[in-house]
């Protein structure tokens, strides 16, 4: 096909719409100087059609070069903004509600006879939970009771025995000395007889003498006894002391007795278990008939005062103190915003007080960023209505004090 033909072709050919008439001043141009391009009228439009797509693109990449140079520009100003209003802010995803949960296990065992409460029942201070069966601890009571008093019944005599000592035994040794002087008297004059009827001689009959002899014997036997029966009451004081430790020994069995008698009552006391505080019933696993053990827990008592512990990282530290205020969202609840302020920090990291502390001195040690767990005590904003379960999470975000410096 000739150049003519082609030429032709391309001119029956209907125009782009980018080449349509009034599209531009360039176009109008290349169609003006159409018949002087001599013998190459096809060449010329291809020319110019290039010359159009060169042109396109590079409109079109001063475009995307001008867009991205605005998405820098915003995106700067979006991540200077948003850094200027978050500097003094730190905040963590690491944290859930705590508090304390106090569990209830019963002091003495026996089968539960009462059930006074029910899962989740708000319930306050000295508030019945249950009742154990009473019976034995009462029966215990009672003879515990009795053994008291027979330990007081003895006590009371041994009281009045040691106060008859403090009279007998003075008195029988000075009776004892008192016999001693009669028998020292009659032998004194049995032994003037005895010399007097063997001085006479023929004088007194042999029944005389002989009646002398017995007397005085006699008489020095009877102060022999009477000397021993000195003897044997002189130890007053002892007496007295021996007297004085069975009362003293009978004074500790009435009070072995009274202890055992407190502990009987405790022990029946025991059998009413009460709520130590106020709080929510949780986790009850007693029902009535079932067989209590001492130290075993029957339930649990949630109470009310509710904080946040937040785990923040070592990092984020650098300039949270005591006091600053938190805002508190949770997750649970997202219209209920509470307000707080930092309590204290934990002296450790999470994983030093683990069952299993890392043993870091190895040589293929791998350093993580380490958790501390902050407590945060929760001002306002919570709703009665609305009572926050133990462990559900929270996000604190803490408001740094900007006048103090990094590490003050």
């Amino acid at each position: 096909m000739s150049i003519s033909s082609r030429a032709e072709e391309q001119t029956r050919t209907p125009p782009p719409a980018s080449e349509a008439p009034g599209s531009d001043k360039r176009s109008r141009q290349s169609d003006a100087e159409k018949p002087r391009s001599g013998g190459s009228d096809g060449e010329g439009a291809a020319r110019d059609r290039k010359r159009d797509d060169d042109g396109g693109r590079r409109r079109r990449s001063v475009l995307i070069r001008t867009i991205f140079v605005i998405a820098v520009i915003v995106a700067v100003i979006a991540g200077a903004t948003y850094w200027f209003l978050n500097r003094n802010l730190e905040t963590t995803d690491d944290a859930y509600t705590d508090g304390r949960a106090i569990a209830i296990a019963p002091r003495v065992s026996g089968y539960v006879v009462e059930l006074d409460v029910n899962d989740n029942q708000f319930v306050h201070r000295g508030d019945v939970l249950i009742r154990i069966d009473p019976r034995d601890y009462q029966a215990a009571r009672d003879q515990a009771a009795g053994a008291l008093a027979a330990a007081q019944g003895q006590l009371a005599g041994a009281e009045a025995a040691l106060a008859k000592a403090r009279i007998v035994y003075p008195a029988a040794l000075a009776a004892a000395q008192g016999q001693v002087q009669i028998a020292e008297g009659e032998q004194f004059k049995a032994q003037t007889d005895y010399r007097r009827q063997h001085s006479l001689g023929a004088a007194t009959s042999q029944q005389a003498v002989d009646a002398s002899t017995a007397a005085s014997q006699q008489a020095q036997g009877q102060l022999a006894q009477a000397q021993a029966q000195v003897q044997q009451a002189t130890p007053v004081q002892e007496n007295i002391d021996e007297a004085k430790a069975q009362r003293d020994q009978l004074e500790g069995q009435v009070k072995q007795a009274a202890a055992q008698l407190a502990q009987a009552e405790l022990n029946l006391g025991y059998t009413v278990i009460r709520a130590p505080q106020d709080g929510w019933v949780t986790r009850r696993n007693v029902e009535v008939g079932d067989y209590a053990q001492p130290g075993a827990t029957i339930l649990s008592l949630v109470s009310p005062d509710v904080w946040v512990t937040a785990n923040f990282k070592e990092t984020q530290l650098d300039r949270i103190r005591p006091g600053e205020r938190v805002d508190i969202g949770v997750d649970a609840f997202p219209s209920l915003k509470l307000e707080g302020h930092v309590d204290s920090m934990q002296l450790g990291s999470g994983s030093r007080f683990s069952s299993f502390p890392a043993e870091n001195a190895t040589g293929n040690f791998v350093k993580i960023v380490q958790r501390v767990p902050v407590k945060i005590l929760i001002d306002s904003g919570l709703d009665p209505k609305v009572p926050l379960p133990l462990g559900i999470s929270v996000e604190p975000t803490v408001h740094l004090d900007d006048t103090r410096p990094a590490g003050k």
